[in-house]
């Protein structure tokens, strides 16, 4: 989506922000709570809830009605609570490291690390992902929220691999756009407990956010639709059964993988959140965002970008393999176990 320009709003409660944005072609004709949940990465309900507020307007008349079809270059504002932005804007790091995997005049995929954060979330930080890419490219400050300039789309903490950033206001419209139809190719390898009875196959249930704990997500019958589809790689049967799965998003919501996967009884190894300890002590969710594609922005060709598994992913699929192959060894020809 273009032009989205948060600004402060002295009708918003307690020092809130109105967000801008101008529909883009890809999202001509959806309902306005679609492009207000695309525009804020809020839930529906939650968007519905501030529809129902009088806090979105399109060509500033207020909407009063969730189902509202948008056009094509009406500018959506949408005024939202302090709670739902960062007060500063995040300041440069040049301490903070991250591979650069492609870069032209658009965009710049890198190979986050793990343990790095990709943006500051409330309290502020100043040693994520945004502020490295500020200290090489200040003038990304211009493009997209004041708090996550240049941001596409987010990878966990502890979660590592490919993700795009746009350098222009126009590069980031456009990838916004192919996220909310689903055309970027977002494929990840992930190690859990269990093996599926399948080898190949889609869960698609919601998503939103848990009533127990704030910071959890769950499937919900009032969350936003979810889908992810997966493939088994690799199967292991000791020291337990687990495999190597490469999962695939149809769409990207919070948690999505570790949420799907926990809830067809599929444990992301290391996950505190969702998920099983790791038997390496490892100390990360073991999940890792291996292949990335998109249109490019300003040629239109389909750019893929692939990434191997880090160090200690590696080596914990190594050891389930040694550990595997010497219960076979154990068991003898003709045998299985």
């Amino acid at each position: 989506m273009a032009e989205h320009q948060p600004t402060s709003d002295p009708g918003t409660a307690s020092g809130g922000v109105t967000t801008t944005d101008v529909v883009p072609a890809a999202l001509a004709g959806e309902r306005v709570d679609r492009v207000v949940a695309v525009m804020t990465d809020l839930s529906r309900s939650e968007v519905r809830r501030l529809v129902e507020a009088g806090a979105v307007s399109v060509d500033e008349l207020v909407v009063s009605v969730a189902s509202t079809r948008v056009t094509e270059g009406a500018t959506v504002e949408v005024a939202l609570p302090a709670t739902t932005h960062v007060d500063s804007a995040p300041q440069a790091n040049s301490a903070i490291e991250f591979p650069v995997v492609f870069i032209d005049d658009d965009v710049i995929v890198v190979d986050k690390p793990i343990g790095v954060v990709v943006h500051p979330g409330a309290g502020g930080e100043s040693d994520t992902l945004v502020n490295g890419l500020l200290a090489r490219w200040p003038e990304l400050s211009e493009v997209g929220e004041p708090d996550r300039p240049g941001i596409v789309h987010r990878l966990d903490r502890d979660t590592s691999g490919l993700l795009v950033v746009a350098r222009h206001e126009q590069a980031r419209a456009d990838l916004v756009a192919q996220l909310s139809t689903h055309t970027v190719r977002r494929v990840y390898l992930t190690l859990v407990r269990g093996v599926p009875d399948a080898a190949t196959g889609v869960i698609d249930a919601p998503i939103g956010r848990s009533r127990r704990s704030r910071t959890r997500m769950t499937v919900s019958e009032d969350g936003r639709p979810a889908r992810t589809h997966y493939e088994l790689v690799e199967p292991f049967a000791q020291p337990f059964e687990a495999a190597l799965l490469r999962c695939r998003l149809e769409t990207g919501r919070t948690h999505q993988i570790r949420v799907h996967l926990n809830a067809v009884g599929l444990h992301v190894l290391g996950d505190r959140t969702y998920g099983r300890p790791d038997p390496f002590g490892i100390g990360r969710q073991l999940l890792h965002a291996a292949e990335l594609a998109f249109e490019h922005p300003r040629t239109g060709e389909t750019v893929s970008f692939t990434s191997r598994l880090p160090a200690d992913m590696a080596g914990a699929v190594e050891r389930f393999r040694a550990a595997t192959e010497s219960a076979r060894e154990q068991l003898g020809p003709g045998q299985d176990g």
